[in-house]
């Protein structure tokens, strides 16, 4: 899309702030818009001479003071030797105002609702010399369609009475960040680290490397673009310095087209192996996790991390039920294009969530790598949930306010462990504000929507550590390259992962 499309997109979004009688007159256009799909639309219009003669009166009105032409003084050459002497600059004043005002009178008129640029090459568009001013574009707005049922909704949701068993279990993740690596000649076993090089290959084609990974040996492997199964298998029948092979499939939506769907060689040698030991809750060591003066306060707020993250998990099965509820009659296309575009949002929205709900960095890649393998389909439901969950919340009245906002950054900065001035600055930074603001709306309305729900109990387990998340690409190329937050150091009282 051309610069050029930015000013456009500004006219359609907004009045423009000409000031002058003949923007405060309308137009008198004639629009003819075609819908190409549910939520595009090719919009044509056709500005009269009349108004086009008005526009040029107006602005030769104004340039007539500061005019300057050999032989006249400031403001006395002729109307008609300004006219001629200053044409392009006229035709180009001209036509920025027409379509500002024209753009946005066929937003008002028409009652669209865009959701992205208009596709306008505005130096395409000519200022005749007779007859009308004419030009087409094509938008993507939100779609029409009838708002579902939302009330009285049935939903099962996950309840779980955390055990010390749990706590057991998050702490021994937690304290094996601390944990002390112990070479070991023999194989490598479930939970021992590995340090191995990775080849990818399409026959004898290289596709992708990578050197001395540390990899924690575990059932599965997962890329950005494929997952390995029997993972820990195929490691104990290595040997340091010998390769062994594996058949991956690669994701129906990798960044490489040609080697979706692929079944194609994975290749691992393996370099070092080294057993993991998990070191004593010292006094020293309770400090560095975050300041706490006992084990059974570190154990307390472990606890806190995973009350923390089954709320995560309540919230998004209970999103999942209502999504599904609210989208079942959505059969409505969405541009392809459109998806794309949205696809790295949606993951940069799945991690702000997490963050914001106290996962690790470890926690946080295997989830994205998840979501990448199907990004364009999840991409679709979400944006499908959100047009909707929008028209309830403009029927309702929701708003997003300055204090939301600051409850989502204290809330994301006391689990990374940064300042909130610094949360909001790198969010800001990345443009990220509007997605923070859709994640605020989108709860609002979901907790109105499930505040009219019936709930059903059902047992929750917490999600085994059964995947090693490696941020490494088989195909090469990596669908949303987005940063992955790394590791911070927590604020005194906060483990730093659970």
């Amino acid at each position: 899309m051309s610069s050029s499309s930015d000013q456009s997109a500004t006219a359609l979004a907004s009045p423009a702030s000409v000031g002058d009688e003949a923007a405060a007159q309308p137009l008198k256009l004639d629009i003819a818009i075609d819908k190409l799909s549910a939520c595009e639309r090719r919009v044509r219009v056709s500005i009269p001479r009349e108004d086009i003669d008005r526009y040029r009166d107006d602005a030769l009105g104004e340039m007539m003071p500061a005019a300057m032409l050999p032989g006249f003084r400031p403001g006395r050459a002729p109307r008609r030797l300004v006219s001629s002497r200053f044409k392009s600059e006229l035709s180009d004043q001209i036509r920025s105002k027409l379509l500002a005002d024209a753009m946005t009178q066929v937003s008002e008129q028409q009652k669209l609702s865009p959701i992205s640029e208009p596709e306008l090459d505005v130096n395409a568009v000519l200022v005749p010399a007779d007859g009308p001013m004419t030009f087409e574009f094509k938008i993507e707005v939100r779609p029409e369609f009838d708002l579902p049922d939302w009330k009285g909704l049935s939903i099962r949701r996950p309840s779980r009475t955390i055990s010390d068993a749990d706590v057991d279990e998050a702490l021994t993740n937690l304290l094996r960040e601390r944990a002390r690596f112990v070479p070991h000649d023999g194989a490598a076993k479930p939970g021992d680290l590995i340090v191995a090089n990775l080849r990818c290959l399409d026959g004898d084609t290289v596709l992708s490397e990578a050197a001395e990974l540390e990899l924690i040996v575990r059932p599965k492997l997962s890329f950005a673009d494929a997952e390995l199964a029997d993972f820990d298998t195929l490691v104990a029948k290595a040997r340091a310095g010998t390769p062994v092979t594996a058949t991956v499939k690669v994701s129906d939506e990798a960044a490489v087209e040609s080697l979706r769907g692929k079944d194609v060689t994975l290749e691992l040698t393996v370099v070092d192996v080294k057993h993991l030991e998990l070191p004593d809750l010292s006094p020293e060591l309770l400090d560095e996790l975050g300041s706490f003066e006992s084990p059974d306060d570190l154990r307390a707020a472990v606890l806190k991390q995973l009350e923390n993250q089954l709320e995560w998990h309540r919230r998004r099965q209970v999103r999942q039920q209502v999504s599904s509820a609210l989208t079942a009659s959505a059969g409505w296309d969405l541009p392809p294009d459109l998806l794309r575009r949205q696809s790295l949002r949606e993951l940069e929205r799945a991690i702000l969530e997490l963050r914001r709900s106290g996962f690790d960095d470890d926690s946080i890649r295997r989830h994205v790598n998840e979501l990448r393998q199907s990004v364009m389909g999840s991409t679709a439901a979400a944006l499908k949930e959100h047009f909707i969950l929008e028209r309830i919340a403009e029927d309702q009245s929701i708003a997003d306010a300055a204090a939301d906002y600051d409850e989502e950054i204290r809330a994301i900065a006391a689990q990374s462990g940064e300042s909130p001035r610094r949360v909001r600055a790198n969010l800001e930074k990345r443009g990220l504000m509007d997605v923070l603001r859709n994640q605020i709306i989108e709860r609002k309305t979901i907790d109105l929507i499930t505040s009219h729900a019936k709930f059903t109990d059902t047992p929750f387990e917490f999600q085994k550590r059964d995947a090693e998340a490696v941020d490494h690409a088989v195909c090469g190329s990596v669908v949303g390259e987005e940063e992955i937050p790394t590791a911070t150091q927590p604020e005194p009282g906060s483990p730093r992962r659970a």
